[in-house]
């Protein structure tokens, strides 16, 4: 007699979940799913694809192939880089030992020109009881720590809004909490309401340092009210922020303060895992004469050793030589360091991520994986519509605006007509209103808030705020017409609610030459390439296949006539509503959405 074996089940455990990047070669999904390239080639010819070990396949392909193999895949993210690097900070492993290590805080002085945020930080210096044992601290490196009562504290030394807001462009705060200067002669002046700005869109305590209290014209209750007008309630008027008097100058109530810094960060836990891979951010990059290049990085979780393997970016490199913020020379790297760094080939920007990898191969995987998505990674937000997709797929339904204004009458009209624009729904939220020029601070700003487009209502943009806007991804528009701005904030809220409309293009054009029109208009002198350009219609300007503008002509003449159609091989002029930083062989694109 025989015995019959027990059926299997035909259905399998499911596997996974993985993640997989929008674009991989058949080898790496091998990898992966730890199935040999046969198998994968073999799965694809069942889905009717025919590809080499080498062959490149998107991300859908890859998800079907995975499910044969029957993975559960992760929906992909928008960005396809090393998702990780989102996690910098106080993440900890419950799983790790020694899981709740207490680490130093994090500490930028914010605040008006003049109000004495240097003078305070030499106050501060000088206070440091290491540096009467030590004979003062190495200022070099960006960053510096103290020790007070026992407790150690590192404050960035690199310029408050560069270090704050590129931290939060990487993804971290590097900062755990923000002083804010604030001098009682002068009260809130922009840069105050900028620096709180900063430290709301990044969700970071906040302690006032209201300083020059022993000057003529002191007056620290105006000074709370002013706060109070920007919601910042402190502790007297019933609010959770703690105010200190100081006097930097003759170093009056310094020790209050930094006990007050030192009681924030034990009621806020600061703790992080030094048993973890580094991880950490660049606060300055520069190149040594002698040495090469140096970055000075902020450990925000684990531990850097001398020797490391690290990658930044797109570069990688070994550790040679580390140097603290006291100036000695140090093996290893906790939490909350400051730390000077040779051995990485090249000079890093702010904010960049500098991780620590195990191997050499994993080094070369990491690196290919990100060079190669710079091609196809199109989540970079630099258009309207982008923004509007990443806003509409959160939770909030908010897009965040800074909105810049040529005088205080048309701010009130521009604010007015946002907020009845917004609803339950969907929010159009201005985070900062001032009157002005859209400047790089501005730019930065708006990097520090997810979702954050600036409009500017007949004033104008500074060079170096465009520069940094390309650089940071920040879309700017420019209007002088009520009208068009009203139009522009329901394609928003029309975008958000998933009213869908698509799109016709009626023809392109090529810049051939850019005219003066006035102090600030330009002329672009055009030659229409294909199909025409219809005054009436919407226009994208298009620089090395990049969007830079999104708008509407105000304008349009063929030889000395205004026309309202060019059409193709003929030439023309174009003036269009809010943009003028077009160039030579920059590509006009016209259509129209249904």
């Amino acid at each position: 007699m025989t015995t019959k074996e027990p059926e299997q089940s035909n259905q399998e455990e499911k596997k996974g979940p993985i993640a997989l990047p929008l674009v991989l070669s058949v080898g790496e999904l091998s990898e992966i799913l730890d199935e040999s390239p046969i198998e994968i080639i073999k799965s694809l010819i069942k889905l009717g694809i025919m590809a080499t070990v080498n062959e490149e396949i998107d991300f859908a392909i890859a998800a079907r192939v995975a499910q044969s193999f029957n993975y559960q895949v992760l929906k992909p993210k928008e960005s396809v880089d090393n998702s990780s690097a989102l996690n910098v900070g106080s993440e900890i492993d419950t799983h790790e030992k020694n899981k709740g290590e207490t680490r130093a805080p994090v500490i930028t002085v914010l605040g008006h020109v003049d109000h004495g945020k240097t003078t305070l930080l030499d106050a501060i210096r000088q206070s440091n009881e290491v540096s009467k044992e030590q004979g003062g601290i190495t200022q070099k490196i960006g960053a510096y720590q103290i020790k007070h009562n026992k407790s150690t504290m590192t404050f960035i030394d690199t310029p408050g809004h560069e270090a704050f807001s590129s931290m939060r462009i990487s993804g971290t705060s590097v900062t755990d909490i923000v002083v804010l200067v604030v001098a009682a002669d002068d009260g809130l002046m922009p840069q105050t309401i900028e620096s709180i700005n900063h430290a709301k869109n990044a969700s970071v305590p906040m302690i006032i340092a209201v300083n020059k209290i022993d000057l003529d014209g002191a007056n620290i209750d105006k000074i709370k009210a002013q706060l109070a007008e920007h919601e910042v309630i402190v502790e007297d008027l019933g609010g959770e922020v703690i105010c200190v008097p100081v006097s930097a100058l003759n170093k009056k109530g310094i020790d209050e303060l930094l006990e007050s810094i030192n009681l924030l960060s034990e009621i806020n836990e600061l703790e992080a895992n030094s048993n973890l891979p580094g991880m950490g951010v660049v606060i300055e990059s520069y190149s040594d004469p002698q040495k090469g290049p140096m970055s000075t990085v902020l450990v925000k979780s684990g531990s850097f050793f001398l020797g490391d393997l690290l990658v930044v970016g797109t570069i990688s490199g070994k550790i040679r030589q580390m140097i603290d913020g006291f100036g000695e020379k140090i093996d290893v790297a906790k939490p909350s360091t400051p730390t000077l760094i040779m051995g990485l080939p090249g000079i890093n920007k702010v904010g960049d991520i500098v991780e620590v990898v195990n191997n050499e191969k994993k080094v070369r995987k990491i690196i290919h994986e990100r060079l190669r998505n710079k091609k196809y990674d199109q989540a970079g937000v630099t258009t309207l519509s982008q923004v509007v997709k990443r806003a509409k797929a959160s939770k909030e339904q908010e897009i965040n605006v800074i909105l810049k204004t040529g005088s205080d009458g048309s701010l009130a009209a521009v604010d007015r007509v946002i907020n009845d624009f917004t609803n339950e729904d969907v929010q159009v939220k201005i985070i900062s209103g001032t009157v002005g020029a859209v400047t790089e601070s501005d730019v930065m700003l708006a990097s520090s808030a997810d979702d954050s487009i600036i409009i500017a209502f007949q004033t104008f943009v500074q060079s170096g705020a465009r520069s940094q806007s390309e650089i940071n991804n920040i879309p700017i528009r420019s209007y002088d017409i009520i009208y068009t701005l009203v139009d522009e904030i329901k394609e928003i809220i029309q975008g958000m609610k998933g009213e869908i409309k698509t799109e016709k293009i009626i023809g392109q054009a090529n810049v051939l030459e850019i005219f003066s029109r006035g102090k600030r208009q330009k002329i672009a002198g055009i030659r229409v390439t294909d199909g025409s350009i219809i005054r009436n219609s919407r226009i994208r300007v298009l620089r090395k296949e990049n969007v830079i503008f999104d708008g509407v002509i105000e304008s349009m003449r063929h030889l000395t006539q205004n026309v309202t159609e060019i059409k193709n091989n003929l030439e023309g002029g174009i003036v269009l509503d809010g943009y003028h930083e077009f160039e030579v062989n920059d590509i006009f694109e016209c259509y129209e959405l249904n």
